[in-house]
């Protein structure tokens, strides 16, 4: 069973835009900034390492549920800042408050919600349902 999580337990990502984290290195007609998956997936990465020092044994925290904007865009070479906050624990989800940052400008915000699992758990009922697919 996973350590109790203080609520204000903070996680943060830094990044640096690459060409491959851009609309343009997905669709070549697009411009060359940064693609709100790749933004989205550094804020799972903040809330991530915010849980990480609570897990034990073979325990993960895994996304559960996401609620983003991405208001305003930025470029390669862009250093990218993502940081959650724990705001809410309902007994199974922890729901963070993430931003990304780059330059002194909110790129994004919203909620991350994620959950802490035991990885042989997780993984032996992701077999069976293979297992029972026909």
């Amino acid at each position: 069973m996973a350590k109790p999580v203080p609520i204000g337990t903070r996680g943060e990502v830094e990044k640096q835009v690459e060409f491959k984290n851009t609309l343009t290195a997905w669709k070549p007609e697009l411009p060359p900034v940064l693609s709100s998956p790749n933004m989205i997936g550094w804020m799972e990465a903040a809330a991530f390492e915010a849980l990480l020092p609570f897990c034990e044994g073979d325990e993960v925290s895994v996304g559960t549920a996401i609620n983003i904007v991405h208001r305003a865009a930025t470029g390669v070479g862009a250093t990218v800042k993502c940081e959650a906050v724990l705001e809410e624990f309902d007994g199974r989800f922890y729901t963070f408050r993430v931003t990304a940052q780059a330059d002194g400008e909110m790129l994004g915000h919203g909620t991350i919600q994620r959950a802490i699992v035991s990885k042989g758990r997780f993984e032996a009922r992701r077999r069976a349902k293979q297992a029972a697919k026909p």
